[in-house]
């Protein structure tokens, strides 16, 4: 027995040692096999585990890797560089929580390497835990002040905690260190934007003519502060670089704002054909028309709107008021009694109310209107309550000279 087990480990040996002259010569299918014949002739030899996990990870097959990885550390647990290279694998197949614990072993045997300090970091982050990533980042800034992976690393991590003054020079310098880490700017303009700080936040976007998210936002930021001539070049280059309903409806926004209204009703158009539910849009689609006064095309934009949602008050006094505009006045009384049963009657529904009863001749509901509107009002719309204080007079008039 003593002779075979000799033979059988000599032959291992061969076996792994022609194994890593395959592994040499990048022929890779080969290597798999010596490796896995060296294993299963010694299951416990650390060297054909540890090399057949090294293959696997070079052909990128992690999840095959990744058992050889745990069979080394089992034999032998303080490999460090199955360790480093399982945290690896593990981050590969999206196993950020369990990778932490493998670069943490493998960053304190060897507390002056980068690789492993990078990598607790980046699996840190990933599993959210933005603190703890922070200071492991900082300390692979430490150990390697060139890597812009770990700069970037740092900057998001204090972004994540909404630290953006402490983020903006780390994102500053992963810039300089690697020009492709541009995507922590438009991260940190995003902060800067949810957290009220616009002029920083359009600063940041302006770096960006190329990135379409970055013009998206950089025209809606600039709409809103009303720079409307370069918001509209800005979003109109968005649009071109990569066309979506968002973008559309941006733009138009900024057209309306700008008085232009016939080319905000030309780019909005595709949108509300591309997303007839959309009840907001179809809201904005309705008053755009009726600016235009197209008061047929926005009453179908509003009726559609009150189809999408049956109880949206908004909606019902939007089709209301635009009927009155058309003259549509039975039409628009039938609404008025809608946004009545729905609890949303206000003083102007009163006024709007007694005005079609007043042009449909109906005058003791329209005096009976008026008088409701004037009650309601309490001197807030001065004009409307002259015209419905002299409409009130010639109305009883009118009807006294009837008896």
């Amino acid at each position: 027995m003593l002779v075979l087990f000799l033979a059988l480990l000599a032959q291992s040996a061969n076996v792994l040692e022609d194994g890593n002259k395959a592994l040499d010569a990048k022929e890779y299918d080969r290597a798999i096999q010596l490796f896995s014949a060296a294993a299963a002739a010694d299951p416990k030899d650390v060297a054909a585990h540890f090399q057949l996990a090294l293959t696997y990870s070079l052909l990128g097959r992690d999840r095959d890797a990744i058992p050889e990885y745990k069979t080394t550390l089992e034999l032998q647990p303080d490999l460090y560089a199955a360790e480093l290279n399982l945290g690896l694998s593990l981050m590969r197949t999206n196993q950020p929580a369990a990778a932490v614990a493998h670069f943490q072993a493998a960053a304190e045997r060897k507390p002056m390497e980068f690789r492993p300090a990078l990598g607790l970091a980046q699996a840190l982050y990933n599993t959210d835990r933005y603190a703890e990533a922070e200071t492991a980042y900082r300390r692979a800034v430490a150990l390697d002040s060139r890597s812009a992976a770990a700069e970037s690393g740092l900057a998001m991590s204090l972004i994540r905690q909404n630290r953006a003054d402490e983020a903006a020079p780390h994102v500053q310098q992963a810039f300089v260190l690697d020009r492709s880490y541009r995507l922590g700017f438009v991260v940190l303009a995003q902060l800067y934007e949810s957290t009220g700080r616009t002029a920083e936040a359009i600063t940041f976007y302006r770096m960006f003519p190329d990135d379409p998210i970055a013009l998206e936002r950089l025209g809606v930021l600039l709409t809103a502060s009303g720079q409307l001539t370069e918001a509209i070049q800005t979003l109109e280059a968005a649009l071109e670089k990569m066309p979506t309903d968002a973008r559309r409806i941006a733009l138009a926004q900024a057209y309306v704002q700008n008085k232009q209204l016939e080319k905000a009703q030309a780019v909005l158009l595709p949108a509300v054909r591309a997303t007839p539910e959309d009840f907001e849009l179809r809201l904005f689609y309705g008053r755009l028309l009726r600016d235009r006064r197209d008061f047929p095309g926005a009453a179908a934009e509003f009726s559609a709107a009150t189809r999408i949602k049956p109880d949206a008050v908004d909606a019902w006094n939007e089709l209301a008021s635009v009927l009155v505009i058309a003259e549509q006045y039975p039409q628009a009384l039938a609404v008025f009694d809608r946004i009545r049963a729905l609890g949303g009657e206000s003083a102007g529904n009163l006024f709007f109310r007694a005005l079609a009863h007043d042009r449909l001749q109906q005058r003791p509901q329209a005096i009976e209107n008026y008088n409701k509107f004037l009650a309601a009002s309490q001197g807030k719309f001065s004009d409307q309550e002259f015209q419905a204080r002299q409409r009130v007079r010639i109305l009883e008039d009118e009807l006294r000279k009837k008896r």
